[in-house]
């Protein structure tokens, strides 16, 4: 069965060119152009993936995103002519999978989509699952016959990435998700401790690449074979 993609961009021939590519690449698709037909478009017919202008008449594309998440967790692709970091930002933090800046090509676009509907293939892939087994109360974690022992930020760290695979966790969200005391840290004490967390990792499972850096978003879980240079 071909999977569905919601298109959701008010410029007719960019969204009708989308459409084009997409169904090219074997996917079925619907267009919306107005941000008040989204929400309720959802609730009454599934897709696979949402790709979602900010833009809109009507309503904008992160409110639209917002509401959303409240009832779903479809991925969604934000397709954005604000080329400013905050705004790509706030969409992650809102709920979105990833972002595409305009003026962008077809093709990446395309990419981008099967890249998202394969990570949620790799969720719910028993192999890919059973690679890593978390035990909150101890802070250590397993993998087949070897484990390691994380410290409670680390474990926190693992943890939030690992209940969303291939989602891009930004830093301030995983900041909110670790110092709920709401202490003041920089961005730099994230990357540290995933830095950290990563060689731990390594020492387990060096075969794999289990957390990857999204270049000016954050970061993600993505088992992946490592590649040997």
């Amino acid at each position: 069965m071909m999977k569905h993609i919601l298109i959701v961009e008010d410029e007719l021939k960019l969204a009708l060119l989308l459409a084009d590519y997409l169904k090219n690449a074997g996917f079925n698709t619907t267009c919306l152009s107005n941000g008040l037909e989204v929400v309720s478009w959802l609730k009454i017919n599934s897709t696979e993936l949402v790709l979602l202008d900010l833009m809109l008449p009507g309503r904008d594309g992160l409110d639209i995103c917002r509401d959303i998440r409240n009832f779903s967790l479809v991925p969604i692709i934000i397709i954005t002519a604000r080329i400013e970091e905050i705004d790509r930002l706030l969409g992650l933090e809102l709920g979105a999978d990833d972002y595409i800046c305009k003026p962008f090509s077809p093709r990446e676009m395309v990419l981008r989509v099967k890249a998202i509907i394969r990570r949620l293939e790799v969720q719910t892939d028993p192999v890919i699952n059973s690679l890593l087994r978390l035990t909150p109360d101890s802070f250590r974690v397993f993998s087949r016959e070897r484990e390691i022992e994380l410290t409670s930020v680390e474990f926190c760290l693992l943890q939030a990435l690992y209940n969303q695979p291939g989602r891009i966790l930004s830093r301030s969200k995983l900041m909110d998700l670790i110092y709920q005391d709401q202490r003041i840290v920089c961005d730099r004490t994230i990357d540290s401790h995933i830095k950290k967390l990563r060689k731990k990792l390594f020492d387990l499972l060096p075969e794999e690449e289990l957390i990857h850096s999204v270049y000016g978003a954050g970061y993600r879980y993505e088992p992946q074979k490592r590649v040997i240079e």
